[in-house]
């Protein structure tokens, strides 16, 4: 993540949280005041953020004068109980900071831990796990970060990444030839054209296309076999609708190169994490 995005990013949470300032820290504590708090794990997790943005929240208001031991690494698994972070600092950095902290690491955390989770049931298939853009606003850079944390990869970030053409860009169109062609006619040669198909026949105008990948949108497993039979590595494949931990092996196991999860990031459950004063 680009620091200079994610700082601004930062103040604006923090910004929003603090407005014209904490009246109950300010009315019990001044400037003199310090301490020493951890950051707890209170489940099992894959931890994301905590040096990143955690700390990085923290020190926007703490203004260089916080101190960090240990910091818990992104992608390592950590259990019940695990130390994540510990602060010393000024009291009234480290109160005013908390939930904002948390609110971000705890959303991070648990996408993370659900990604490894899609990771883990595809393992020796050869398929990857992508997000999607069915992100919280305001939030993309944060989450597509944990999803690589997990070890997914991302999706395209925003509309101007790359050409998806979808079924409604069909539908408008009339057909994926007359929307391919359009497309290469204002986009430059460096950008990758993707169709979004729902029929085996679509796949075949796309092959025709020689567009440079084909999603197979809610298909079957029979029709997905099919479909990658069909495009024997002329493109590449990738899988999505309604995808789960209970079907991705399945998917996986049909031959596709990628399986796209919408619930990476717009389903994941938040990571229970504590702030703990010692």
């Amino acid at each position: 993540m680009d620091t200079f995005l994610l700082d601004r990013q930062l103040r604006r949470f923090i910004e929003e949280d603090l407005e014209h300032g904490d009246i109950t820290t300010d009315a019990i504590f001044d400037n003199t005041a310090t301490g020493l708090a951890t950051f707890i794990a209170r489940q099992d997790m894959v931890a994301c953020g905590m040096e990143k943005v955690a700390a990085r929240v923290l020190c926007l208001l703490g203004t260089g004068t916080l101190t960090f031991g240990q910091i818990a690494r992104d992608g390592q698994a950590y259990g019940k109980g695990d130390v994540l972070m510990t602060v010393n600092g000024p009291v009234r950095a480290l109160l005013r900071g908390e939930r904002v902290a948390l609110n971000l690491v705890q959303r991070l955390c648990g996408i993370a831990t659900l990604t490894r989770q899609f990771v883990d049931r595809v393992t020796g298939t050869g398929a990857k796990i992508t997000d999607t853009r069915k992100t919280t606003p305001g939030l993309r850079m944060l989450e597509k970060y944990a999803v690589r944390t997990g070890g997914g990869v991302n999706h395209r970030y925003s509309l101007a990444d790359g050409v998806l053409i979808k079924d409604n860009h069909i539908a408008a169109c009339g057909s994926i030839i007359e929307a391919v062609k359009r497309v290469r006619s204002n986009v430059p040669h460096t950008i990758r054209i993707e169709v979004e198909t729902d029929t085996l026949d679509q796949v075949r105008e796309c092959l025709d296309c020689r567009v440079d990948v084909i999603m197979l949108d809610n298909m079957d497993l029979e029709t997905m076999r099919e479909a990658v039979s069909l495009v024997n590595g002329a493109a590449l494949v990738e899988a999505s609708g309604g995808v789960t931990l209970e079907t991705v092996r399945d998917i996986a196991s049909t031959g596709v190169d990628l399986i796209s999860v919408g619930a990476l990031t717009h389903s994941a459950p938040a990571c229970d994490i504590g702030l703990d004063w010692i």
